[in-house]
């Protein structure tokens, strides 16, 4: 299986017999047209929005480097630890991400983010990424700034 395929299993049964039947799902890779960017955009927000590290991850290179607004991380598995984290301490996650402009391999997006704290506090962030995919349409570089205001 290539590093950016999406494996989905579909088992199919009948009287005699059952098999598993593995379908692949390409993503979208540069260089980009706004159709193609928006599909992988929106296979990307859609991972987010499960709040699961592993899932999200899946989205960056090895060696990815992130900025999530003034933390810096390098690779996978720090991008991990630091999404355990952030669910640890957000529910109710929801983001939403617009984009701007996609040339080649990479991205401008405006980003919309929604949830709630441990202590039943919501809060919203507006901010705008950049992203540089790498050929295989997974996340080298992502650098986001947002600010952050509770929502009464």
């Amino acid at each position: 299986m290539l590093k950016n395929d999406l494996s989905m299993f579909v088992r199919a049964c009948n009287p005699d017999f059952c098999f598993m039947k593995t379908t692949e799902k390409q993503l979208p890779a540069p260089p980009w047209d706004m159709e193609t960017a928006a599909e992988r955009l929106q296979l990307l927000e859609d991972d987010f929005n499960t709040s699961e590290p592993e899932t999200i991850i899946a989205n960056f290179t090895e060696d990815a480097e992130a900025r999530f607004g003034l933390v810096f991380l390098t690779g996978r598995e720090e991008i991990k630890q630091f999404l355990i984290r952030e669910f640890e301490s957000k529910t109710n996650y929801k983001l939403k991400l617009d984009l701007w402009g996609a040339l080649k391999g990479r991205m401008a997006v405006r980003s919309e983010l929604e949830w709630t704290d441990n202590e039943g506090r919501s809060f919203r962030n507006y901010g705008v990424q950049v992203f540089q995919y790498d050929d295989d349409g997974l996340i080298k570089m992502n650098y986001l700034s947002f600010n952050n205001e509770e929502v009464s």
